[in-house]
C-alpha cells in the first residue's frame, strides 16, 4: 500500500506521542522511586531471602543467661565485637528522684557481664547504622544521646522540643540514612517540672532538627522500623495498644492505625522478614506478628515484666530478651527461624 504524506505525519504524531509516554512513565516511576523511604543497607535484609515461619512453635521458650541483675532495657548487639550492650537501671534517688543507670557489655563466647558506661543515664539503645555508635534514650538528661564505638563518649542528639524540655525519652529506632525516632513517656522524669503539660509524645530528628510526631498517645513505649523503612511501629503502654505509621522519604508520617493489641506494650523489634516482636509487660511474653498483623506466636522467658528484644549473634538470628521482677532482672536468648534488622 502507497504511504501518503497524511500518513506519515500520523505515523510521526503516535511516534512522539509514544516517546514522550515513554518519557513521563519514566520520569513517574523515577520521582515516585526517589519518594520511597530508604530501606536497610545493601546485604542486611536481602529482598530474596526466602524466609520461613521464625518460631518453631507457637509457644517457644528462651533460656537465661544473666540473672539477679536490678533492671534490665535496650539490649543492642554490637557485631563488630561479638557482644550485647543493655542498660541496668536502678531505683530512683535524690531529691529529683531520677531512675541512675548504667550501660553493661555482654559477651556470649565468656558468658560475663561488665559496666561498660557507669553513669549512661540510659533506656532504650540502637545502633546507628554506620555501626560507630550507639544512639541512647537518656532520661538522666531528659534527651537523646549518642555514645561512639568504642570509647563510649557523649554527646546530644536531641535535648528539647521548642525550648521544652523532654519527660524522659525511653525507647529509639533509626533509619538506615540517620533520621532517629524515639518515645517520651514521663516514667522516668520522677520529680522534675512537667515542661511537656501532660503531654506523652513521640518524635523524629532529622538533621538535628526535632519535630513532633503525635502528641496524642497515652504513654508511648517501644518503638521500632520495618527494614523497608516504610512503617514505623510504636506501642502506647498506657492503652495496651500497637500503632503503625506510614513513613514518608523526609522521615514525616502519614495517619496512625492500630496494628494490634498486647497488655502494657514495652519494647520491639522487627525481622528481615517484617515480623513484629513486642516485649509485653504485663504478662512477661514477647509477642510475635507478621507484618499484617497476624499474632504468630509468643516467646516466653522470665514469666514477668518482658522489657525489650533485640536481635544478635554471629547470623542475626538469636533473639534477645531483657526480663524479670525488678531485683531479679536476667538476660534470655532463644535461636529463630529468620535473622533479624538490627537497627
Amino acid at each position: 500500500m502507497k504511504r501518503t504524506h497524511m500518513d506519515s505525519r500520523i505515523a510521526f504524531a503516535a511516534g512522539a506521542a509514544g516517546v514522550l509516554l515513554m518519557v513521563a512513565t519514566g520520569a513517574a516511576a523515577t520521582a515516585q522511586a526517589a519518594e520511597l523511604p530508604p530501606g536497610a543497607p545493601p546485604g542486611t535484609c536481602p529482598a530474596d531471602g526466602g524466609y520461613g515461619p521464625p518460631l518453631a512453635s507457637a509457644t517457644t521458650t528462651a533460656t537465661r543467661l544473666v540473672g539477679g541483675r536490678a533492671f534490665l532495657e535496650g539490649p543492642v548487639w554490637i557485631a563488630d565485637g561479638d557482644y550485647l550492650l543493655m542498660s541496668e537501671m536502678a531505683a530512683a534517688a535524690g531529691p529529683q528522684r531520677v531512675q541512675p543507670s548504667a550501660i553493661l557489655r555482654y559477651t556470649p563466647a565468656s558468658a560475663t557481664v561488665e559496666t561498660a558506661v557507669p553513669a549512661s543515664g540510659s533506656n532504650g539503645l540502637a545502633l546507628a547504622p554506620d555501626g560507630r555508635s550507639i544512639v541512647a534514650a537518656t532520661h538522666d538528661q531528659r534527651s537523646v544521646s549518642r555514645y561512639a564505638l568504642p570509647g563510649f563518649a557523649r554527646e546530644a542528639v536531641a535535648v528539647g522540643f521548642q525550648g521544652a524540655a523532654f519527660n524522659s525519652p525511653n525507647d529509639v529506632a533509626i533509619r538506615s540514612d540517620g533520621v532517629v525516632y524515639f518515645t517520651d513517656p514521663d516514667f522516668q522524669r520522677g520529680a522534675r517540672a512537667d515542661a511537656m503539660k501532660g503531654r506523652t509524645s513521640v518524635f523524629w530528628v532529622s538533621g538535628g532538627v526535632v519535630s513532633l510526631l503525635d502528641d496524642t498517645l497515652r504513654e508511648p513505649n517501644g518503638i521500632a522500623l520495618s527494614p523497608d523503612g516504610a512503617t514505623l511501629y510504636v506501642g502506647a503502654y498506657g492503652e495496651n495498644k500497637i500503632y503503625s505509621y506510614p513513613v514518608r522519604a523526609d522521615g514525616s508520617t502519614g495517619a496512625r492505625t492500630q496494628f494490634a493489641s498486647i497488655g502494657g506494650p514495652d519494647g520491639a523489634t522487627i525481622d528481615c522478614a517484617g515480623n513484629v516482636y513486642w516485649a509485653s509487660g504485663r504478662d512477661g511474653l514477647v509477642h510475635v506478628f507478621t507484618p499484617d498483623g497476624r499474632q504468630l506466636g509468643t516467646v516466653s522467658s522470665s514469666g514477668a515484666g518482658t522489657t525489650n528484644v533485640a536481635f544478635g549473634g554471629a547470623d542475626r538470628q538469636t533473639l534477645f530478651i531483657t526480663s524479670g521482677r525488678t531485683g531479679d532482672s536476667g538476660l534470655y536468648s532463644v535461636r529463630l527461624g529468620v535473622p533479624g534488622y538490627p537497627y
